[in-house]
């Protein structure tokens, strides 16, 4: 795994191995606390769109620290472990 200055010197990186994308019909997606600064250094040195993304974690329940998914807007993602029948049920995804 690389290690990065900043988030700014990790968009650049990122960047310059998405060179192929640069004025593409495309746009660049960040998440909030972190991930917006690195797509928009994406999307600067790209010429693309950006726009922010905001989720809300899913925690496990009982341990709300531990990820279990995400969920924006009308998408919900669960992880693999949390996906597998018996770990969280459908009630406690609801609770959530």
């Amino acid at each position: 795994m690389a290690i990065f200055a900043d988030r700014i010197a990790a968009g650049r990186e990122l960047a310059r191995s998405l060179a192929d994308w640069r004025h593409a019909d495309a746009l660049v997606a960040g998440i909030p606390r972190g991930g917006v600064v690195v797509a928009a250094e994406v999307a600067r040195a790209l010429d693309l769109a950006l726009v922010a993304v905001v989720v809300r974690k899913l925690g496990a329940p009982g341990q709300q620290e531990f990820a279990v998914g995400a969920i924006a807007d009308d998408v919900r993602v669960l992880t693999e472990h949390a996906a597998r029948p018996g770990i969280v049920t459908p009630a406690q995804l609801a609770a959530v």
